[in-house]
């Protein structure tokens, strides 16, 4: 089989690559083994403007926020479904320090940022002593959706291919790479494209990059009487999922950790969270957990090998999968179809010299 592009990873970054090389008419397969611990699976779907304890706007934010939309509708459109729903953040107070930098930030008009009008309308619903502030122009993406759509639409198509992917079998030629999979079949392509995560870490091509793994768990809640319209947070987030009254609890971030499946300790942790917080009756359904690709500069891996032309990677991008995915997806197409330059932030060739050490 020849096609101009060979994928590893269907997940959030293998998703909006494929999306935009099918736009450009470019022939391609995805390789994927359909795991169930990916990031992209576990993620609540969450697009926030603002993080830190200095609630600063994030990284690109004007520039992602009016594109975000047009993506997600569009994808949206081309699968049939609803993707992207507005859902602001209703931030409560965990402590007054929290609650100032909050209000500092609404009085230098933030327009992310703002006073709650009614202050007693949660009461029903949550303890918080200290009250609460709004986070605007927020979203939450159906990830499930997303990832399952696209999924059912490569395989219709013919251009996935579940199996475990296995870099012994990569064949890097001069102009071109191939790989052959366990029935023998062999796939010729221009280009392979890492949308891997976490195993790019273990990639010889890509390993030297300063990767920063942290691990994330997560709760999913039943919370019958919950209004879905909104976020809620205090210390944790608390999310509206597509199903009614499920809501996902969490995250943490674990930079030291023995291994990446669900703790006790987390569950209790966040368990005895939500006792303290809410005042409705709760059942947990479920315990997940992910260990993101993020790195050390908060900034991601996008493009090709400066020394191996025929590889390329779009990785990295943390806890804002959702937000930076679509667009360095949307970049890299559109450097690899028309040669359009690389976010220098996000450009794998500022660490030439580092992967001159595999090459």
């Amino acid at each position: 089989m020849q096609v101009d592009y060979l994928i590893i990873g269907q997940g959030l970054c293998g998703t909006w690559l494929s999306y935009y090389l099918q736009k450009n008419n470019k022939t391609f397969v995805v390789i994927d083994k359909n795991e169930d611990n990916t990031p992209s699976k576990v993620s609540a779907g969450i697009i926030n403007p603002v993080t830190g304890r200095r609630m600063v706007k994030v990284w690109m934010a004007d520039e992602l926020w009016p594109f975000l939309k047009e993506a997600y509708k569009e994808i949206g459109e081309f699968l049939e479904t609803e993707l992207i729903s507005p859902k602001n953040i209703i931030d409560f107070f965990p402590n007054v320090h929290h609650r100032q930098v909050f209000l500092e930030r609404v009085e230098e008009r933030d327009m992310w940022l703002a006073s709650f009008p009614e202050q007693n309308q949660f009461n029903p619903f949550f303890n918080y002593e200290l009250g609460c502030g709004e986070i605007r122009h927020c979203f939450t993406v159906n990830l499930a959706s997303l990832l399952s759509g696209w999924r059912l639409h490569l395989k219709k198509t013919g251009q996935l291919i579940e199996t475990e992917f296995d870099l012994k079998r990569l064949e890097i030629h001069g102009k071109s790479v191939s790989w052959s999979d366990n029935d023998g079949e062999t796939i010729s392509a221009e280009k392979i494209i890492f949308c891997d995560g976490l195993n790019s870490f273990y990639n010889p091509y890509f390993n030297q990059l300063p990767f920063a793994p942290n691990k994330g768990e997560a709760l999913l809640v039943e919370i019958p009487g919950l209004p879905p319209h909104y976020i809620y947070k205090k210390a944790f987030v608390l999310a509206p999922l597509p199903e009614e009254n499920l809501f996902w609890l969490g995250s943490n971030y674990q930079w030291s950790f023995p291994h990446a499946n669900p703790t006790k300790e987390f569950c209790q942790q966040a368990e005895n969270h939500l006792k303290s917080w809410l005042k409705l009756p709760y059942k947990i359904v479920d315990h997940k957990a992910a260990v993101r690709p993020a790195t050390l500069e908060r900034r991601p891996f996008v493009g090709l090998h400066p020394y191996q032309k025929q590889i390329g990677i779009l990785n990295g991008m943390g806890t804002k999968g959702c937000s930076l995915s679509p667009w360095f997806a949307k970049e890299l197409a559109n450097n690899l179809c028309y040669d359009e330059p690389i976010s220098p932030l996000a450009d794998a060739n500022r660490f030439q010299k580092i992967l001159s050490l595999k090459n």
